[in-house]
């Protein structure tokens, strides 16, 4: 009896700091949405930002922007990062080289994002700029990879970690290879996490501001390729609220994103879900 006594305790704690950060995320969510789904339409969407991004205009060219800058850095990091897992989890053993690669993700993943924006300027919009461009959709989106890379990489080896054993011994008992034994077993049951770390990683690419600022330039027109300049929807609405103090339009940017991102995170949990129940046969 006193030792259900001295559970209740730290069991309520968690029940409270569980429920906080529910109320906090849905407080500042319900904020967001109210102000700026009522200027939410079709014709906000697909309209292009006025010039010096006045009021009343829409964000069409940020949407566009935000999707091109994103789909380089997924692009880029998703590969490196599940051949990285691979690699750690598949081909070595607990090393020097094992440990430093994984200290080198961890360091590179508390690096501010700021110091790595002032490298992709230095590095791709002026070092590399005969073949980005210079502040363009490239450098944006080279400089966001290396922000989602440390986060993708360590939960998908943490995924390629959970896949049991004795699925790869099996494979390789009736004759697989390992890498045949990885690819068509490893992998797939893996899948789900993999896609996991991959969103995250996504989702800080499409909320960063402070790196794209130094590498995409912030020109508000159309794209027309992975050279031109950009301003995805984050640095969009920054400049709105410091320069113009717009913050009608920057409601409707921030609404835009909030469900864009659970849209997607929603989309891709259901088509996870429904491929392992696949994969179960259920």
């Amino acid at each position: 009896m006193a030792a259900k006594r001295s559970e209740m305790v730290p069991m309520g704690l968690l029940w409270g700091a569980g429920i906080a950060t529910l109320v906090i995320l849905i407080v500042i969510l319900a904020y967001i949405l109210s102000k700026g789904l009522p200027l939410i339409s079709w014709h906000f969407l697909t309209t292009n930002p006025g010039v010096r991004g006045q009021a009343g205009t829409g964000i069409y060219s940020t949407i566009l922007a935000t999707v091109a800058v994103t789909g380089v850095a997924l692009l880029v990091a998703a590969p490196l990062s599940v051949g990285g897992a691979i690699y750690l989890n598949e081909y070595t053993r607990e090393n020097l080289l094992r440990k430093v690669i994984r200290q080198a993700a961890e360091i590179l993943a508390g690096i501010p994002s700021i110091i790595i924006g002032l490298f992709g300027f230095l590095f791709f919009v002026i070092y590399l700029l005969p073949y980005t461009g210079g502040w363009s959709v490239l450098s944006g989106g080279l400089t966001l990879a290396f922000m989602v890379l440390p986060i993708s990489l360590r939960i998908s080896e943490e995924a390629l970690k959970a896949v049991p054993g004795e699925l790869r011994e099996g494979s390789l008992g009736l004759g697989a290879t390992k890498w045949q034994s990885i690819t068509t077993v490893v992998l797939p049951t893996a899948l789900p996490g993999i896609v996991t770390g991959l969103i995250l990683g996504m989702g800080r690419a499409i909320g960063e501001t402070a790196a794209i600022l130094l590498t995409a330039g912030g020109a508000l027109g159309v794209i027309h390729s992975l050279r031109d300049p950009a301003c995805p929807m984050t640095l969009y609405l920054y400049n709105i609220l410091t320069e113009y103090n717009d913050t009608t339009t920057a409601y409707g940017t921030a609404a835009v994103l909030i469900i864009a991102i659970l849209a997607i995170t929603f989309v891709t949990d259901w088509l996870m879900n429904s491929y392992t129940k696949k994969l179960k046969g259920l």
